[in-house]
């Protein structure tokens, strides 16, 4: 910390102002994050935002990594909502091959994809809660993020960082247990996010802490290149499973919740009810999978999927093909290829070269929160201290997709 004397015409007085380290590690980032702010008491003046605490170079390791070796890369972006990132670079594979899913694989990518918003959106949410100085509603929703990390080790075996899925759809079946957890959540959680609403919503306290905080129109947040939640909560209906539909998401009804401030208030109300229309899309989802085989959960693609265990042990081809995948020795098309997901910060995009070798020859990962951080200094300048926090949760930055 240290202090500067702005020099001010002879006879006034004289203005001092402090330069303030917030962060890389203070416990109220939430993450590696650094702004060097010029604090006028407890006013900000301008912020500088650092970033590259956690670069891991993730690009370049892509680049020497067959594809499949990749998907465990993508779960370090945006850890909140890792299943987003795998399926999206699946998708992205898949384009470049010209690979077509069975709908059942579309209609369980869309559960598991929706079931990872909502992680996302509840976590964001109650940590705003937590900084306006409300635990309850963290540790109430907490539990239910736990019940989906339950979900997602039936299914694939782990629960933060997941890798699921694999080009061409899943590893393994859905069973019934992940089944029967669905269910339960489907039942249980709207109840809890009810009443999570009813905790904060209205609340006199919570309003005054966020209304008005962090504020960004829609213009200046289209020039930055905002997406996502934060972007809807200014007022832009952009939304990648509406714009450019994947995995069948045109086959649902939900709607596009908008904002109309751009405030820490609104993009706590967005995903809220974002949360409620994801609800819906994984009920009709599990609808729509009662009318589908239940034996099928991956494309017929043995060139890039990897054969049964059992096949492997007593037939040649399923060998050959096991060897090729695992090895990096499969043929990848050449070809150059962009391809997004609607993740949970918003457009979560994968721009792909490649020339046909075993590794892409170029990777790069389009993260939202890298893009709309810069607008940080922006939206805190003039705030108070405590607003530049709370601003940030709302923002729902993730170190891991910012840093790449």
């Amino acid at each position: 910390m240290s202090d500067h004397h702005i020099q001010l015409p002879e006879g006034s007085i004289e203005k001092q102002t402090t330069t303030l380290n917030l962060g890389p590690t203070h416990p109220a980032t939430h993450g590696v994050f650094q702004n060097v702010l010029e604090m006028d008491g407890e006013r900000i003046v301008s912020a500088t935002p650092t970033v590259g605490y956690i670069h891991r170079a993730f690009e370049k390791i892509a680049e020497r990594k067959p594809y499949y070796q990749i998907t465990p890369l993508t779960d370090r972006l945006n850890y909140c909502s890792a299943p987003i990132n795998n399926i999206g670079w699946h998708l992205t594979v898949e384009k470049l091959l010209g690979i077509k899913t069975p709908k059942r694989v579309d209609y369980l990518r869309v559960i598991i994809m929706e079931l990872a918003r909502i992680t996302d959106h509840l976590i964001c949410n109650s940590v705003i809660g937590v900084d306006s100085g409300a635990f309850t509603g963290f540790l109430y929703v907490m539990q239910y993020r736990e019940l989906v990390y339950e979900i997602y080790e039936e299914i694939c075996g782990s629960r933060l960082t997941t890798n699921i899925g694999r080009i061409g759809g899943f590893e393994r079946n859905f069973t019934e247990t992940a089944f029967r957890k669905i269910n339960k959540f489907l039942d249980e959680y709207p109840a809890v996010l009810k009443e999570f609403e009813n905790l904060f919503t209205r609340n006199r306290i919570f309003m005054e802490r966020t209304q008005g905080v962090g504020a960004i129109t829609a213009e200046r947040a289209l020039n930055y290149g905002f997406t996502g939640p934060n972007l809807r909560a200014a007022g832009v209906d952009y939304d990648v499973r509406v714009a450019t539909p994947y995995s069948s998401y045109e086959d649902f009804e939900f709607s596009i919740p908008v904002g109309t401030t751009g405030d820490t208030y609104d993009r706590f109300l967005v995903r809220n009810a974002e949360m409620w229309q994801s609800l819906g899309i994984i009920r009709q989802a599990m609808d729509k999978l009662k009318d589908l085989p239940a034996d099928v959960f991956h494309a017929d693609v043995p060139a890039y999927y990897l054969p049964d265990k059992e096949d492997v042990y007593s037939k040649m081809e399923a060998l050959i093909y096991h060897f090729k995948i695992v090895m990096g020795e499969t043929d990848i098309l050449p070809g150059e290829v962009y391809n997004a997901v609607e993740g949970a910060n918003g457009e979560l995009g994968f721009y792909l070269i490649s020339d046909g070798g075993r590794s892409p020859y170029r990777l790069h990962f389009r993260r939202p929160c890298f893009i709309y951080y810069q607008a940080y200094p922006e939206m805190v300048k003039g705030a108070m201290l405590s607003d530049a926090i709370i601003c940030m949760s709302s923002l729902n930055l993730i170190a891991g997709e910012l840093d790449a």
